[in-house]
């Protein structure tokens, strides 16, 4: 009987289901979308049952459309967007709204221990920066101003880990995920009294789940949940990893010669490295999937969220001609040119790696722009975004000699194109377009034992479709327009601070 693995891919407001034979054939996809709640500014949630009714739906449609018997589906695992946090009461329905990790609520606690001296005190153990997505400074949120939330809590879980307790009914916290989350002391590999008590939040230590790794088995999949699902009771349920963990193994990334770009709703620029980096001016450092390695990683809320949000609102009600949004703005991409126009997008719509309180702008605008330029100008404010991480990854390693793409934005060609122009190094685009949840199968075949090591399951898995090599004759112009998107950023910083004074 042959043999199939389930990945589950959890984004900002998506939820996948993708099934693969051992050889990473997709067999069939399917997703849901989830409304994106935000009761005030700044503030991004979802409702967690409406996300688990997605995963139910989009598992059911997936094995309903491959016509295959569930039981040849040997294990599950689930991967979703990091930080954020969805707060879970004991009977598992959510104690409140699923909080994504473009929120930003938790800016004055961030700020708070960055002024105070709290950051640098807990750098050590957490490895990486303070922000407001982040559950530490969430849930610092609530425990000011609603902490009757916190009080019936019973779990602090990551958003795939929430789906895997609503399959398993077991609770787990995967690795992966909360050493991206400053929840546990990422040097010792362990929850730490000590590190909450520094920021104030001792009072959820209880609320931790038992620490897992990605290729562990954390569960079956109960009674209740093979009724809902069509998925086999008893079937394996394996930990899984955060999604940025997940897509570095979707596209091949096993050793340190590589580097993985996930333009997604972040802006994620990553490698894996056997020696961790530890530097307040590094964004994180966690632990990875491959046991003996670490994911070394910049990133931000700065990438194809940004385009996404400019397509639904700005391009509201565009005649498409029977396209897609999307064909439709790679077309007006493709009609701008890469010309220098002078215009300029700073991608900070959801927040910023250059300023906390940064906002997103278009600078240069003239009349003479029309919108062809300003989808341009959008494409490459984020490419610059991602730049501007990887420049600063380069302090802590060498060029990488191709960077594997993985993300929304590895489904548009003009735009890997642009990337490869832009950094002047060769992009890769995996097959498989789903990667998230192609990340969350291998995990699954490890877990299940069908795959002895990751490494050998990611060359069973991953096959590359194709390579952007980067035209040399484009590399002053990018150059000149980066410059410029730099200037902006730094003459800008003194006014975001002010913004609302």
């Amino acid at each position: 009987m042959k043999q199939y693995l389930l990945g589950l891919d959890n984004g900002g407001t998506m939820s996948k289901a993708a099934l693969y034979d051992l050889e990473g054939h997709e067999i069939a996809v399917s997703s849901r979308k989830t409304k994106l709640i935000q009761p005030h500014p700044g503030f991004t949630e979802r409702d967690p049952d409406e996300m688990w009714a997605a995963n139910v739906g989009a598992i059911r449609s997936v094995i309903a459309e491959s016509g295959i018997d569930s039981a040849q589906i040997v294990g599950v695992a689930a991967t979703g967007h990091g930080n954020g946090v969805y707060l879970t009461q004991a009977d598992g329905s959510p104690a409140t709204n699923g909080i994504i990790s473009t929120d930003s609520r938790g800016n004055e606690f961030a700020a708070q221990w960055q002024k105070d001296g709290t950051f640098e005190k807990i750098l050590p153990k957490t490895m990486q920066s303070c922000w407001g997505g982040q559950p530490t400074t969430i849930i610092k949120w609530f425990l000011k101003y609603e902490p009757e939330v916190i009080e019936r809590t019973r779990w602090v879980f990551m958003c795939k880990d929430f789906i895997r307790f609503k399959l398993t009914g077991e609770a787990y916290g995967e690795i992966t995920d909360y050493s991206g989350s400053s929840l546990m002391n990422v040097r010792d590999v362990c929850y730490d009294k000590e590190l909450l008590k520094d920021m104030g939040l001792e009072c959820i230590y209880d609320k931790l789940p038992p620490l897992r790794y990605s290729g562990e088995i954390c569960g079956r999949v109960t009674e209740e949940a093979a009724g809902l699902t069509g998925l086999k009771a008893g079937t394996p349920v394996a930990g899984g990893s955060m999604d940025i963990h997940a897509s570095a193994m979707a596209v091949g990334v096993t050793d340190e010669s590589a580097m993985c770009v996930v333009a997604g709703t972040w802006s994620i620029n990553e490698y894996i490295s056997k020696k961790p980096v530890v530097d307040k001016d590094l964004f994180m450092t966690s632990i990875d999937t491959i046991p003996g390695y670490w994911m070394i990683l910049e990133g931000s809320p700065t990438s194809a969220s940004n385009q996404e949000w400019f397509l639904t609102e700005v391009l509201k009600g565009v005649d498409l001609r029977d396209r897609s949004i999307y064909d439709f703005a790679n077309e007006a991409v493709a009609r701008a040119g890469d010309d220098d126009k002078g215009l300029v997008f700073l991608p900070f719509l959801f927040g910023s790696n250059v300023n906390m309180n940064a906002k997103g702008a278009f600078i240069g605008l003239q009349s003479w722009h029309n919108r062809d330029d300003m989808i341009r100008a959008v494409y490459e404010g984020i490419v610059f975004s991602h730049r501007y991480h990887i420049e600063k990854l380069l302090k802590y390693r060498d060029a990488p000699k191709v960077i594997r793409m993985a993300g929304g934005v590895a489904k548009s060609k003009i735009w890997v194109q642009m990337f490869a122009d832009v950094l002047q190094v060769p992009i890769e685009v995996a097959r498989s377009q789903e990667l998230g949840a192609l990340g969350s199968a291998i995990n699954a075949g490890v877990a299940a034992g069908v795959f002895p090591s990751f490494k050998e399951a990611s060359e069973k898995m991953v096959d590359v479709m194709y390579t952007a090599q980067p035209d040399p004759a484009k590399k002053a112009v990018y150059d000149k327009k980066y410059r410029r998107y730099i200037k902006v950023i730094d003459a800008l910083d003194g006014v975001w601070d002010t913004w609302y004074e």
